[in-house]
């Protein structure tokens, strides 16, 4: 973690108030919890309420799957170039400022989460969420779901309609997930101590919290 300026800046009035306040203890503590404040976790978790062109893929494994209707939609949406895709993405965020070690619990809030959508590694939309998130410092993992839409056709037409099926059905079909799915990501974090910095962009992923 680095610290960011304004952080910088209560080090500097908190430590030599030792000198003329007696909750010194209580002071040095702060600081402790200052400095020891840790990065929120990420994961990506479920993917729900998958369609294209408003058709619904859950409960789907195959083109089989499909009513003759459905299916004559889905080929002529391929056909003119136009295959919308709308659905929702669970991301998985821990607090691991719990008060263990020493520390305080501390609640976090996640003021922005500026990202890009990869799917299979390749760049398509970005977005962020639509308000803060106060994500608590109990160590568990807090479900912030986000709604998704893009022209899967825009990206992924040149793959031939089998394809790129397959592809849709692979993220929110009946064993769909987010396997396929990747955020290149910039949180912004505040505290009650002020902002955690993060040095970089991140990579979150469904395997494990980053």
């Amino acid at each position: 973690m680095r610290l960011s300026k304004k952080q910088a800046l209560m080090m500097v009035l908190i430590l030599p108030g030792c000198l003329v306040l007696s909750s010194c203890a209580e002071l040095q503590q702060l600081a402790s919890s200052l400095l020891s404040l840790q990065q929120l976790q990420f994961r990506l978790g479920t993917v729900h309420d998958f369609n294209l062109l408003g058709i619904r893929f859950g409960g789907k494994s195959t083109l089989r799957d499909f009513s003759a209707m459905d299916g004559l939609a889905l080929v002529q949406g391929f056909s003119s170039q136009r295959l919308p895709a709308e659905f929702v993405l669970d991301i998985l965020v821990r607090n691991p400022n719990d008060g263990s070690g020493g520390t305080r619990q501390t609640i976090s809030t996640l003021t922005s989460l500026e990202s890009r959508l990869l799917i299979d590694g390749k760049p398509t939309i970005t977005g962020n969420i639509d308000r803060p998130m106060e994500i608590p410092g109990t160590g568990q993992a807090t479900t912030i779901p986000i709604r998704l839409s893009l022209d899967l056709y825009q990206f992924f037409g040149n793959n031939g309609y089998d394809e790129l099926i397959g592809l849709a059905l692979a993220i929110g079909g009946r064993s769909g997930s987010s396997s396929r799915l990747t955020l290149d990501a910039q949180p912004r974090v505040t505290t009650p101590f002020g902002e955690i910095v993060y040095p970089g962009r991140i990579t979150i992923v469904d395997k494990e919290f980053h």
